[in-house]
């Protein structure tokens, strides 16, 4: 369902300001036209953004996770909720019967900590996709969504700190991350084969590095971003003022705020784009620079200490954004500053309030 040629102006004109806490509506409400959106994945970070996002936009959605729905990061009344585990083929028929839009951004992962230590579970995830795409050509879906990562990029090109920024082609000869980069790599060929053989007309975004409010800060599977912020939060609040930095905390990294995210994600699933695409921030920064910023926030300087042994990926990755720019001319523009602010104050609240253990938040 490709745009039209007034959509795509609108899409030039309509650019999310930095400060703005929300998307401007890019496309029209598909309520009354009998639409149903799908998004699995929704008990998660990202999958509880969209579909709160679509359902303030109008849309009828249905959200579904494997996760018991007291452990979903965000839960709304006005969705039809199912809890179903997407490895099984038949419960994805079960989730995408009667849909229009698939989104997929169901996957066993976490930050570096997780993907490193969990590279089977990680590959199983495989089996998600797969069985979400051949229920999608059985249901005569109209349009899928597959979240990709920045992790299918290949190593050897990002060896150095100053990483100028990894575009579309450089996830070939391939080389991606052991485990998750693997299984996002081959969901991507998955999605392209099943476009071209099957008519399943499929959109794929290499995620780099998410982050906001409303998502994991502790147990394992957060990422840097929302790691450092509840480090220096508990820095702040035991009055030990120091912090521990995985690496040498010269390995840099972009991170893209949650509401880019949501926008690009439905701007590329509606677009003409069938070639797995970046969206990311091109803002890089270094993991020293990142507690830089967490602790201008708080007001505190902590002491640093560096644990070498302990998971670090990659020592250098960043969005090289020209085709985003070239497809919709837009990116990624909320700055790094500006979002950890708000998750920094998100996750502060959480942890002051004795909240850190109940993830679940009922929106409406």
């Amino acid at each position: 369902m490709a745009l039209s040629r007034k959509k795509k102006a609108a899409l030039k004109v309509q650019r999310p300001e930095s400060k703005a806490r929300s998307m401007p509506k890019l496309f029209p409400s598909q309520a009354n036209d009998g639409q149903k959106i799908v998004v699995c994945g929704a008990g998660g970070f990202i999958g509880g953004h969209l579909v709160k996002k679509l359902l303030n936009d109008g849309h009828a959605v249905r959200a579904v996770d494997k996760k018991p729905q007291s452990l979903w990061y965000q839960r709304s009344g006005q969705a039809e909720n199912l809890t179903l585990d997407l490895e099984n083929h038949d419960h994805c028929i079960q989730a995408v019967n009667g849909a229009d839009f698939v989104y997929n951004l169901a996957a066993d992962m976490g930050g570096m900590g997780f993907i490193e230590l969990n590279k089977g579970l990680c590959m199983l995830s495989v089996l998600i996709n797969t069985h979400l795409l051949m229920a999608a050509r059985h249901c005569g879906v109209s349009r899928f969504f597959y979240a990709s990562s920045a992790c299918v990029y290949a190593g050897y090109k990002q060896k150095t700190t100053d990483n100028p920024g990894l575009c579309e082609a450089d996830a070939y000869p391939a080389d991606p991350e052991d485990g998750y980069g693997w299984e996002k790599l081959f969901s991507e060929r998955m999605c392209r084969h099943f476009r071209e053989d099957f008519g399943v007309e499929a959109r794929v975004a290499r995620y780099h590095n998410v982050y906001g409010p409303h998502g994991t800060y502790d147990g394992g599977r957060e990422k840097a971003p929302a790691a450092i912020c509840r480090k220096v939060i508990q820095a702040k609040l035991s009055g030990k003022r120091e912090i521990e930095i995985w690496g040498d905390g010269e390995q840099t990294r972009s991170f893209m705020y949650i509401d880019d995210c949501i926008f690009g994600t439905e701007a590329i699933t509606n677009s003409d784009i069938t070639y797995p695409i970046n969206l990311g921030s091109a803002e890089m920064v270094s993991i020293n620079r990142l507690v830089d910023i967490v602790e201008e926030i708080a007001g505190i300087k902590l002491k640093r200490s560096y644990n070498l042994s302990a998971p670090k990926g990659v020592r250098g990755r960043s969005s090289d954004n020209t085709q985003l720019r070239k497809e919709l001319g837009w990116e990624p523009s909320i700055r790094l500053h500006t979002g950890l602010e708000r998750t920094y104050a998100w996750i502060y609240d959480e942890i002051a309030s004795g909240h850190s253990k109940r993830s679940v938040v009922n929106v409406a």
